[in-house]
Parts: C-alpha cells; structure tokens; sequence
C-alpha cells in the first residue's frame, strides 16, 4: 500500500472524487503542512495556521499508479490559482501534493512539468513532503456522502 497527500480547495469534494477510483483503499480529510499541533476548522480558517485543507489517501499500487492519482488530481483544480479553488479563497485552500515516501518526488516533478505545458501561466502548486497531517472533525469526513446536496467546486459524475 502507498500513501499520498493531495490539497486541492475544499477537501470534501476532493475527497469524495478519489474515494471513487479504484485502487483507492481509503481517503480521509484532514489538514496538512501547518505549524501549529491539533487544528481545529475554525482555527484554519480563521488563523495563519500554515494548514492546507487535504485529503490523505491510501492505495493499491497493483491496481492504480501514482501518475494516474496525479492526473486525475490535475483534472479537478486549477494548478495556476495561488491560494483560492473554486468560491474558497484563502491559504488554507492552496493546491499541493504532500509525498511521504521521497522516492515518488522525481514522478511528481515531472508531472508537474508536463502539466505545466498546458498552461501560459505558472504553476503554483506547492510539493513538499509531508511534515503533518491531522484528520479533521468527524463531522468533515466523507461530508459528501453523508450531505449529497452539499457544496463542491468539483464536478462529480
């Protein structure tokens, strides 16, 4: 099994588009990358907590490929919008791509170059490794599961 960390706007549409491919063994909304211990929502929204709203994801390399995640990844957000994604702005709705095994850093960075072709402005898609990550309130998790009708920036099929 490997794991992943993708930031990408509200994590609860996130979240909800890669439950559904398969190899994905588990996804879970969380907040990542930031400089203070236990988060809570209203703390990153409302304080410079360095927090991205993200999504952590385990899955099957047998069965789904990290460049495929990337590329999937890629399809739902704006990698040239700085700190916004859909309606959310704000630095906790930043893009980026948290690895926790480093041996998957030269495929991201060459995933981000390919991307970066389709585009005339720069990507702003921040990559680094995974410092933390803590899992939001229950009440976050699989939010789109539980509300249907609930609000997404990503187009759900």
């Amino acid at each position: 099994m490997k794991e992943i960390v993708f930031a990408g706007g509200c994590f609860w549409g996130v979240e909800e588009f890669f439950s559904r491919i398969n190899g994905v063994t588990k996804t879970e909304v969380g907040y990542a990358n930031g400089n203070i211990k236990n988060p809570t929502y209203e703390l990153v929204c409302r304080t410079d907590t360095g927090f991205a709203e993200a999504v952590y994801i385990l899955y099957d390399e047998s069965k789904v490929k990290l460049d495929y995640l990337i590329d999937k990844y890629f399809s739902i957000i704006d990698p040239t919008s700085l700190n916004k994604q859909g309606n959310d702005k704000g630095k906790q709705y930043r893009t980026g791509i948290y690895y926790l095994d480093k041996d998957d850093l030269n495929l991201i960075d060459s995933k981000i170059l390919e991307e970066a072709k389709k585009y005339d402005k720069k990507i702003v898609v921040e990559v680094e490794p995974l410092k933390n990550y803590y899992p939001a309130e229950e009440y976050h998790q699989k939010y789109l599961k539980k509300n249907p009708f609930g609000y997404c920036h990503i187009k759900l099929d």
